[in-house]
């Protein structure tokens, strides 16, 4: 027996956003074995990639959003995870953004970043906005820059450690950038 969850697609410019599954594991799995899961969890096993991929999934379930898988226009290969997250223990519902290996420092993240702001803001009705990075993480740090938003203190996670929050800017302080920009 299956469940069908419907997850909305979004389109950039360059990107597709579609809903997270098992053909992602795959490129998923590399990227949270790597040394740059450290600023979202990781690095993880094989197993910890797959209940990490399961609750990506379970979170659209549990919360009626979630992070969408994210390619290019011409691939289905999945080149990162970017949306939205609210997990128990967080401050503030989250816009946030994890490319995998050897697809940063192309503007993916600030691009999809955007997308995933304007549905929250335009579908969701979410007023406000937050993305938590770690201090180390400086490229993490330059997209919320790229996106607006500005450093508005620190968090502490019992299990991920104290992280930056990063405040974006309000929706009546946006021009430009509602999902009619990504349609």
């Amino acid at each position: 027996m299956s469940y069908t969850l419907i997850i909305p697609t979004l389109e950039t410019e360059r990107l597709i956003l579609r809903a997270p599954g098992p053909q992602d594991f795959g490129p998923f799995a590399e990227f949270y074995a790597s040394p740059r899961a450290d600023f979202v969890g990781g690095p993880l096993n094989a197993e910890g990639a797959w209940r990490m991929l399961a609750m990506e999934i379970g979170h659209w379930t549990l919360k009626g959003f979630g992070r969408w898988t994210v390619t290019v226009r011409d691939s289905d290969t999945a080149i990162g995870m970017v949306g939205l997250f609210d997990p128990e223990g967080w401050p503030e519902p989250e816009i946030g953004w994890d490319l995998f290996n050897g697809h940063e420092g192309m503007g993916y993240a600030t691009e999809a970043g955007g997308a995933a702001r304007a549905y929250a803001y335009d579908v969701l009705g979410w007023q406000t906005a937050i993305s938590l990075v770690k201090p180390a993480n400086t490229g993490s740090a330059r997209v919320a820059r790229r996106l607006g938003a500005r450093h508005d203190g620190d968090f502490t996670h019992a299990r991920h450690g104290t992280m930056q929050i990063w405040r974006h800017p309000a929706p009546g302080d946006l021009t430009g950038g509602g999902m009619e920009a990504y349609a």
